[in-house]
């Protein structure tokens, strides 16, 4: 399955929140065997968000939406996906009877926030009050990290595949100098490599066969100078 995830906010644009739920959610669905092949941020902004969203779902098989969820003058993210998808945001019937066993009363909450895209179904928050909804493969989730991290795991079973499995090897040698036992690797074992310089060079090898990818890495580890 290939994902694309969306974060919303003008507050990560402007450097005052970090982005950590995009680095989450990437390691997440990568783990479930999902290939997440874009990460993008867009303002809190209806035509961006409805543009990318529309685009998205054309070219991959699942978006994931995180933030802008709520009843704040900046939480346009519902308004947005409705847009992308030429539809109208209405009160969900469900979403106010869950708020309601979960004991808010209509006063106590602004209108908007039970209002979903029309063919939306409702996703229950279970760390908060802003409900997300999922549409044609389209998930809508929270901004909050422990409210997204909630919601995700009510759908995480839809980006099953083939788990990969991971193995990291560390080396003094610098990055240029790597380049022929990665492409040898490669070439000896059905395995993905991908090079991290740093203090040390992190070599870190992927495939959906465990036994293949830790054979991969002991051949790696016998043919690079280890870190000091």
């Amino acid at each position: 399955m290939r994902v694309a995830l969306l974060t919303v906010g003008d507050e990560i644009l402007a450097g005052d929140t970090v982005n950590t739920n995009a680095a989450w959610l990437g390691r997440e669905l990568t783990e479930s065997g999902a290939t997440v092949e874009r990460m993008t941020t867009v303002p809190d902004r209806v035509a961006d968000i409805a543009r990318l969203v529309s685009e998205y779902r054309a070219a991959y098989d699942a978006v994931v939406v995180t933030g802008g969820l709520g009843p704040t003058h900046d939480d346009v993210t519902m308004e947005a996906v409705a847009a992308a998808f030429g539809t109208d945001l209405a009160p969900d019937s469900e979403a106010r009877q869950w708020l309601r066993e979960r004991g808010y009363t209509d006063a106590e909450l602004a209108p908007a926030t039970t209002h979903l895209p029309e063919r939306a179904e409702l996703l229950r928050n279970p760390e908060g009050v802003a409900p997300g909804c999922v549409i044609d493969a389209v998930y809508v989730l929270p901004g909050v990290p422990t409210e997204m991290k909630a919601m995700f795991e009510l759908v995480r079973g839809e980006f099953d595949g083939d788990r990969l499995h991971v193995e990291t090897v560390e080396t003094a040698e610098p990055e240029s100098w790597l380049l022929d036992r990665i492409a040898s690797v490669r070439e000896a074992f059905d395995v993905t490599v991908g090079s991290y310089p740093g203090e040390t060079v992190r070599l870190k090898l992927q495939g959906t066969d465990p036994e293949e990818v830790a054979a991969a890495a002991e051949w790696l580890r016998q043919r690079v100078d280890p870190p000091e």
